[in-house]
């Protein structure tokens, strides 16, 4: 009896030991494959493959084929020769270089050789003095005192060039304030204090508040919009900056939440009743007013992550198959057409759905059903979420298609959010909420009128001129 009870017990011993094996390996693949993730085949930033063995690049773009350089047919960015030279310098020879006879001054040339250099002034702080004069009246004997021009209101100050170049520094090359007032000090003898660096940035902003409201308006009535969010800080606290763009428009809100509070606080997407591209955070979806688009790019790298992790098969042949539909829209539009065929159509979505059916094949819920998670989600695998998200948003995923007007991807928003990640890596983390509402006020001005091709220069000029250059606000249809 005694064996019997102690093998009993054994038996029960070596199926809690199983059992713990098994989560212990399943914590492992868990663990190795987090790990594993890096910025080629999943959502994050490269910044964080910093601290990991970087592996070969893999790039999502596919090799074209050409060669490195300059292709056949570009325009190039040769210096051209001026028609109409600031200065000319003639430079006569004395005397023949063969028998050294002299020459006579008013000597008739025979050809010229023109060579220009194109180059900087000299540069130099040009100090103008105005003096308001006061006159006598010579019938009431009363003073009267000349009016400064507008602007001029301290005995010594800085003028609109100054304040123009500090803040083209610190938001169009996010250079510090430190960097800036020592580049002031270097080029031009000015001794500026980061003080009065803040307050040219405060007054830029002031002046472009009503211009970048306006730009959100056009933004709620544009037909498609990209839509992304990413972290930052202000005085070591977390936040995040959300954006809203189109091919013409950016704008720029900061705010201390995520989710759809701080969208409701933005006020575009509440109002928004065109196609917003994003990247399938969950927060997007409550708005239902509008249509929606998902990011392509961000399924190639998933689909990476399974293939590279998983060697699942479906997951391969899904990724050529997206490209492949969209070479298929790239050659439509090139041939002039405005929709795919209903035949190409059907097509499209038959090859989808059977890979959707091998991707839930391969991704099966175990014996018992899928394990309870946190706060009692269902936790199911990484490619098993994937596949049933491109499962549900097939529309979402292969709106492109649908529709030319919108695009494969959502790089567009990636592009105007990468600005604020290239300033906090050169000047760091914002001091405070007023600082990053200037900062996002001037950068939605300067990339808008980047995108629409204007000059930045001129148009950070016309913001201490009192004449603001102003953008189109007429959505691209």
């Amino acid at each position: 009896m005694d064996l019997r009870r102690e093998n009993e017990r054994l038996k029960q011993e070596i199926e809690k030991l199983k059992e713990a094996l098994k989560a212990g390996e399943q914590k492992i693949g868990e663990l190795t494959a987090q790990l594993n993730q890096n910025s080629s085949n999943s959502n994050w930033p490269s910044s964080r493959d910093k601290k990991r063995q970087k592996k070969r690049s893999r790039s999502l773009r596919e090799k074209s084929g050409k060669k490195p350089g300059g292709q056949e047919g570009h325009p190039g960015q040769t210096l051209e020769r001026s028609e109409s030279p600031d200065i000319s310098e003639i430079h006569r020879p004395s005397q023949c270089h063969h028998c050294n006879t002299p020459f006579e001054e008013n000597q008739r040339r025979v050809a010229v050789d023109r060579r220009q250099v194109h180059d900087l002034p000299p540069m130099q702080v040009v100090v103008t003095e105005h003096q308001a004069e006061t006159l006598l009246c010579q019938e009431c004997g009363q003073m009267s005192q000349g009016a400064f021009p507008e602007g001029v209101g301290a005995p010594v100050q800085y003028g609109p060039g100054v304040q123009q170049l500090a803040v083209y520094l610190r938001t169009v090359q996010l250079i510090p304030f430190e960097r800036s007032r020592q580049f002031f000090a270097d080029l031009l003898g000015l001794n500026l204090s980061p003080g009065t660096i803040q307050n040219s940035l405060r007054r830029g902003a002031e002046q472009v508040g009503p211009v970048v409201e306006r730009i959100k308006e056009a933004l709620v009535a544009s037909p498609v919009v990209h839509f992304d969010e990413s972290g930052f800080y202000i005085g070591g606290q977390r936040q995040w900056l959300h954006t809203a763009g189109s091919e013409g428009l950016t704008y720029y809100f900061p705010h201390a939440r995520r989710g759809h509070k701080a969208m409701d606080a933005m006020a575009v997407l509440p109002h928004f009743q065109g196609t917003a591209v994003h990247d399938a955070w969950s927060a997007y979806w409550q708005y239902k007013q509008c249509r929606h688009s998902l990011c392509n790019a961000h399924h190639l790298r998933e689909l990476t992550w399974v293939v590279e992790n998983e060697a699942q098969h479906w997951a391969a042949l899904f990724k050529r198959f997206l490209r492949s539909v969209k070479q298929v829209v790239a050659d439509a539009q090139a041939a002039g057409q405005s929709v795919l065929p209903q035949v190409k159509l059907d097509q499209v979505e038959r090859i989808y759905a059977r890979l959707i059916q091998a991707g839930l094949r391969a991704n099966p819920p175990p014996t018992g059903g899928w394990p309870k998670g946190k706060r009692g989600r269902v936790k199911k695998t990484k490619p098993r979420n994937l596949v049933e998200r491109l499962d549900k948003r097939k529309a979402q995923v292969l709106a492109f298609a649908y529709d030319f007007s919108i695009p494969f991807d959502n790089n567009l928003a990636e592009r105007d959010i990468r600005m604020l990640k290239v300033q906090q890596k050169i000047s760091g983390c914002f001091r405070s909420l007023s600082g990053v509402q200037e900062f996002c006020l001037l950068r939605s001005y300067i990339s808008t009128m980047r995108k629409q091709g204007i000059s930045v220069w001129s148009a950070l000029a016309s913001l201490f001129s009192g004449d603001i250059l102003l953008p189109s606000f007429t959505p691209v249809l």
